[in-house]
């Protein structure tokens, strides 16, 4: 009988498209870093989506935010094209933190985490609401606004803004 991978508990992956970035997204890995010794933010590359950046693009936003931020040494950013729960099993993590701004977000939420937990049972999926401020900020609304033109650098950090603008002026 083959002895079962240990998962360390204090070791953490927070999951996403992260297409952007945002400052919901940001607040939420603050959080984590507060509770948690160690955090792994999985991009997901999410082809059904068809994101706007790239998986590259997308992991270097994510790298470029945290260094903004001061917090780059205590957070890993990898890019993740396998199931979530492989992924999590890879980097010998215990728990998934998904984030909920709303109820909306809750309900395919509770049935991923549903999935997750049967295909992989020794993996907890733990949810973290938004802060007040932040509970209306998605990636999607801010592509929304940013490619009609609207001004989203109160969402997002100077070098996604930046992305942003270059993106609708290539157009």
């Amino acid at each position: 009988m083959t002895q079962p991978t240990l998962l360390n508990p204090n070791k953490v992956v927070y999951p996403g498209t992260f297409d952007p970035i945002t400052r919901g997204h940001m607040d939420i890995i603050k959080r984590i870093l507060g509770m948690y010794q160690s955090l792994v933010v999985a991009v997901a590359a999410n082809h059904p989506k068809q994101p706007l950046f790239s998986l590259e693009e997308r992991v270097d936003l994510v790298r470029s935010t945290l260094e903004e931020e001061g917090i780059s040494q205590h957070v890993d950013v990898l890019p993740m094209e396998s199931l979530l729960v492989d992924f999590t099993r890879s980097i010998e993590a215990k728990v998934i933190i998904r984030g909920l701004r709303a109820l909306s977000d809750f309900e395919y939420e509770f049935q991923m985490a549903g999935m997750n937990a049967v295909l992989a049972p020794d993996i907890e999926t733990i949810f973290m609401m938004s802060s007040e401020k932040n509970q209306f900020i998605s990636s999607r609304f801010v592509k929304d606004v940013a490619h009609l033109g609207g001004d989203v650098s109160s969402f997002v950090a100077p070098l996604v803004f930046q992305k942003l603008q270059h993106l609708n002026k290539s157009k």
